[in-house]
């Protein structure tokens, strides 16, 4: 594909074709000649949607609370894109898991764009790829874009942390999920949600959630701040209130948001208003604050780093085959003719002189 043509596509994915937007989202997944080119071009149509990731181990009704949350936008006269990511399947492009299925409150509806994507032997790369196709959806027009992802592992919470809010399901009475919790995506949360609160078990499951949240946060935000996250700063204004006399002369401490639990049950739509409002309370909490302009920095400096490491491993990889390929040099390490340490010296170092030269 000419520089013409990539460049008529994008201009008709600005027109707001929903044609040239799937053809540009497949580009970015399959990583095609020119996507980079195309990516670059829609940069600067970026950064007026809201981005809301959600994860959770499998079955707690991540795909249900979606479509919920979709319509409920929706029906706020507000336009939503959907991204499911699948880091384990070889699949693409759609009907994989059945997204018109998943998707029912939703069907025929085309300001709602739902979108499968996988890995494709990506290791590492999903969450560059995840939040390209973001960028998209920004650049289209969308106001509403959640990243929804399969399952909550490693690759999973690399991507979630691509959005600006991060919601993590869980299901009630699942000890499980608990400890997956402990095991570390209970550190990027911002919002919990204990799905199927109809069950069994699902007050306790707040309970533990809630003192969970209390035991990882700093004593400042460990202060009684209410129900809503939102007065964590006080007021929605991000203010803090004086209450005594003897307070006025100290300095406001800085807005703390304190990950909020909210239950509902997705199949009914109980409790998605309430989710809805603790997703809008923790976005002013953002913008007020100032953390929105961080974590976008954040995110472009950890896109870069990740840019980087791609294309210097590309790099590298082609110095080794050009040299014999990997399996000579781990040979000779093997028969003590050289060692992993020279090796890696020998390789880098055309690289390190081109650098240096430049430095002169």
């Amino acid at each position: 594909m000419g520089q013409a043509v990539e460049s008529d596509l994008v201009e008709r994915l600005l027109d707001g074709e929903h044609r040239a937007l799937a053809r540009v989202i497949t580009k970015i997944e399959s990583q095609s000649p020119g996507y980079r080119d195309i990516v670059s071009e829609i940069h600067a149509h970026t950064g007026h949607a809201s981005v809301v990731g959600i994860t959770g181990s499998p079955g707690a009704g991540k795909s249900t609370l979606v479509d919920k949350l979709a319509k409920f936008y929706r029906d706020q006269g507000e336009t939503v894109g959907v991204i499911a990511v699948d880091p384990s399947s070889p699949y693409t492009g759609g009907a994989v898991l059945g997204d018109r299925i998943r998707m029912a409150s939703n069907v025929g509806d085309m300001d709602v764009f739902f979108r499968s994507m996988s890995a494709r032997g990506q290791l590492g790369g999903l969450s560059t790829a995840t939040a390209d196709a973001v960028k998209a959806l920004d650049a289209f027009g969308k106001d509403r874009i959640i990243i929804e992802t399969v399952g909550a592992g490693q690759n999973e919470v690399d991507v979630v942390k691509t959005a600006d809010t991060v919601v993590v399901l869980v299901q009630p009475g699942s000890g499980d999920d608990v400890q997956m919790l402990k095991a570390g995506i209970l550190e990027i949360g911002d919002v919990f949600v204990v799905n199927k609160a109809d069950m069994e078990g699902a007050s306790r499951t707040v309970a533990e959630l809630e003192e969970m949240i209390h035991l990882r946060d700093d004593p400042r935000a460990k202060l009684d701040m209410g129900h809503h996250g939102a007065e964590a700063m006080g007021d929605h204004h991000g203010h803090g209130e004086h209450t005594d006399d003897d307070q006025d002369d100290e300095p406001e401490p800085d807005p703390v948001w304190t990950p909020q639990v909210v239950e509902t049950i997705a199949t009914t739509g109980e409790g998605i208003d309430e989710l809805v409002e603790t997703l809008s309370d923790h976005y002013t909490y953002l913008a007020e604050s100032g953390e929105l302009d961080e974590k976008a920095r954040q995110r472009a400096a950890e896109e870069i780093r990740q840019l980087l490491r791609s294309d210097v491993n590309r790099l590298l990889e082609r110095e080794l085959d050009d040299r014999g390929g990997i399996d000579d040099f781990a040979s000779a390490v093997v028969d003590k003719e050289t060692d992993p340490y020279a090796v890696t010296e020998d390789v880098l170092e055309p690289l390190r002189e081109c650098l240096e030269d430049r430095d002169d």
